[in-house]
């Protein structure tokens, strides 16, 4: 075939796309169609509540978890299909050193580089693994991401704006709980078994077929467990009385402890929790912390979401590991800053 029989053939093909666009996954429909019913739903089904305010306040956090992660986990899905699709393997292989221990502070460190919060950076690092990125170094990535990226720190400036060193010690804390857990993971978590995302190619169709099939596969599978993590959260924010915690509040060891559960439980995306933070004026700034630093990186609905994409029993490990090294770090660095 000639040079302008393939240029005729391709613009016959563009013309038949643009007469026949590419309908939308079944799937992908689904999914934004509970987004849709959840949102309009909302009104009545706190109409229907009544004079049950807990009911009402369940359905507020609930459809604001939802809606505040989906446009973050689009940009981390958007972000894997694109490196699935036209990222060669070679390329991530080259800029991460092949040794664990040397590539893990630079994949914590280039988490600054993706501006969205958790929900995002779980498929993201998913896909990394797929890619030939040592898990360690990938794990180390997806904490660092939503701790430390120069909007949470922004949000965190912000809602703090009498406590400059409280950005430091949230960059401090986040980048230092990354950097450990993904040393600890590469040395002891070897033998774990881990179940990244499947590496999906397209037969025909080329990189853009392999992108889209690829958006579509983890916008599914992430969406549904963000969906599952919203609904335990959603409850537990709702179950627990907020006037209980304040008892423990002048009790330094215990109320970190008591926030970092809280940020487990009320699962606030990192974009907005440094609000929430600043408004429990009666925790110590130390304990404000604790809440920045676990929530990022150990909550509901991330739980949920590393459990669809890895495995229960990654999970089962990864979240008290992160848990533990976010407490203990945010200990250390309040008393030292703060």
């Amino acid at each position: 075939m000639t040079t302008q029989d393939r240029l005729a053939e391709q613009r016959r093909e563009r013309r038949e796309r643009l007469r026949n666009p590419p309908t939308p996954p079944v799937g992908v429909l689904v999914l934004v169609g509970v987004c849709v019913a959840a949102m309009v739903g909302q009104e009545i089904f706190v109409v229907l509540a009544g004079d049950r305010p807990a009911l009402q306040a369940w359905s507020t956090v609930f459809v604001a978890i939802v809606l505040q992660a989906l446009p973050f986990l689009g940009l981390g899905v958007l972000l894997s299909g694109l490196i699935a699709a036209f990222v060669p393997d070679r390329v991530l292989q080259r800029v991460l050193p092949r040794r664990a221990g040397l590539a893990v502070p630079v994949a914590g460190v280039a988490g600054a580089a993706l501006p969205g919060c958790e929900c995002a950076s779980v498929p993201f690092a998913g896909r990394m693994m797929t890619r030939g990125v040592a898990p360690s170094a990938a794990l180390a990535f997806m904490l660092s991401s939503p701790a430390i990226n120069p909007v949470v720190l922004v949000a965190t400036a912000v809602a703090f704006p009498q406590e400059p060193m409280m950005v430091v010690a949230r960059c401090l804390g986040g980048l230092g709980t990354a950097l450990i857990v993904g040393w600890v993971w590469a040395r002891f978590g070897r033998d774990v078994p881990l179940r990244p995302p499947r590496a999906i190619h397209a037969e025909d169709g080329g990189p853009w077929e392999t992108f889209r099939l690829t958006v579509q596969h983890d916008l599914l599978q992430s969406g549904g467990f963000l969906v599952v993590g919203a609904l335990f959260a959603a409850t537990l924010n709702v179950a627990v009385d907020p006037a209980w915690s304040l008892t423990v509040a002048g009790v330094p060891i215990v109320s970190v402890l008591v926030l970092a559960v809280l940020a487990v439980l009320l699962a606030v995306c990192s974009e907005a929790d440094a609000f929430v933070a600043a408004s429990l004026t009666g925790f110590s700034p130390t304990a404000e912390l604790a809440f920045m630093v676990v929530g990022p990186v150990v909550d509901l609905k991330l739980v949920a979401m590393q459990t669809g994409t890895f495995g229960q029993a990654f999970s089962r490990r990864f979240a008290p590991l992160t848990f533990v090294v976010a407490v203990v770090l945010s200990l250390v660095v309040g008393t030292v800053l703060l």
